[in-house]
């Protein structure tokens, strides 16, 4: 029997199983299914559908590619990738998973990108959002915003790093040499590349508008699917004792760090749903808090299952491979937490905070609630948000169709 019918049969007795788990436990994955949703659409449409939107349109007149040849002298000795790669980094750190890989994908399929670039671009474009690191696990999960601080250092550092790394990826990929250039001779030159792009796109502004709302609330009903569906797989893992049976195998790689074993089960959660497995993490009493910050950070990295089955969906639009982007999320979750270990103890000095055996080690403070504040905004307003983008997305998409016939 040959490798590709062993992966058939395993697909095929891995959904079988999980459809008779959803049988058998038809509560708990609603409950699950119910939790991904208020994520969805609570938190994750409304806080990336309008830089999803505002992308395109900068795509489509011009403006990445005019920030594209400003960037270029640092993004291509850097990362040896294109100066649009800068903007999509940019982006993938303002507004978190997957737009980095959205948009990479987006510049892929315009040829502002090789294939061995934007496998590159990918691995290092893709990070949470300081909303989710700040509001969600800090706040919400710890009960301490200054760990936001900490946690964030870790976070992009490691993707810069991770960015550094990913440069030797394709080294057989000829060189580009650049020409020393005057600033003005860049800023001119950039000019005229997003004159010769708006040129280039010949459609009017209603149609680039209708166009970015229809492929933004695509991209993000793939994303909400995804989330709904990671979350139900979790919960019945966790039903079916597989994730105590990872946990067990995962606890003796604890005990060469000197990590206590009941990290093991959040760690297993984190691998499949980075929400939940920080969730749990900030829940180990056992674990001291560094060593809670340390496996969050790990977590944040990896990303989840969840979110990377979200970037091989949208990468698979093109030739992009998905192999780069998973060893780099591995990276990215060790480097992260090498890096908390490393700033732990200059950053517990300077902001007062005690790595004991507690959760909560420092009172929030009343100028400190500004983060829990813009967390409960986007849950009280967020649901609007979607209804009336949703509404926009049925109009264009209507018009569209209209167009077609």
């Amino acid at each position: 029997m040959n490798l590709s019918k062993i992966n058939t049969i395993l697909l095929a007795l891995g959904v079988t199983i999980m459809a008779f788990s959803m049988i058998l436990f038809p509560e708990e994955s609603f409950k699950a299914s119910i939790r991904g949703l208020d994520m969805w659409w609570e938190i994750v449409f409304p806080s990336l559908f309008p830089f999803f939107v505002i992308s395109e349109l900068l795509i489509g007149f011009g403006v990445v590619k005019f920030m594209g040849v400003l960037l270029e002298p640092l993004m291509r000795p850097l990362f040896r990738v294109p100066g649009v790669g800068g903007f999509a980094w940019a982006m993938g750190m303002a507004t978190g998973f997957p737009a980095g890989a959205k948009l990479s994908t987006r510049l892929r399929q315009e040829r502002q990108l090789t294939k061995v670039e934007a496998e590159r671009l990918v691995s290092f474009t893709n990070s949470s959002s300081p909303l989710f690191i700040f509001a969600a696990v800090s706040v919400g999960f710890f009960k301490e915003p200054r760990l936001g601080i900490l946690l964030a250092i870790a976070h992009y550092l490691g993707n810069f790093l991770v960015g550094l790394c990913m440069r030797f990826y394709g080294k057989k990929e000829p060189r580009k040499y650049m020409q020393k250039r005057s600033l003005w001779m860049i800023f001119q030159q950039a000019l005229s590349a997003l004159h010769r792009t708006r040129l280039k796109n010949k459609k009017p502004i209603g149609k680039l508008l209708g166009d970015a709302v229809i492929s933004s609330i695509n991209t993000l009903l793939m994303i909400g699917g995804f989330i709904i569906l990671f979350s139900v797989i979790n919960k019945l893992l966790y039903q079916l004792n597989i994730t105590l049976l990872l946990a067990n195998v995962i606890e003796y790689v604890l005990m060469i760090f000197d990590l206590p074993k009941q990290l093991g089960v959040p760690i297993v959660a984190g691998i499949f749903e980075l929400t939940l497995g920080s969730q749990m993490t900030s829940q180990i009493s056992a674990a001291t808090l560094m060593q809670q910050v340390m496996i969050t950070s790990f977590i944040l990295g990896f990303s989840g299952f969840s979110v990377q089955a979200q970037v091989a969906s949208i990468i698979a639009e093109t030739d992009i491979k998905f192999k780069p982007f998973f060893m780099a999320r591995i990276l990215h979750g060790f480097l992260a937490a090498g890096i908390t270990y490393v700033f732990w103890k200059p950053f517990a000095e300077k902001f007062h905070i005690v790595s004991g055996n507690t959760a909560i080690p420092v009172v929030l403070q009343e100028h400190d609630l500004w983060w829990e504040n813009t967390l409960h905004l986007f849950v009280k307003v967020g649901p609007i948000v979607t209804i009336i983008s949703l509404l926009a997305y049925i109009y264009f998409y209507i018009r569209k169709m209209d167009s077609t016939k």
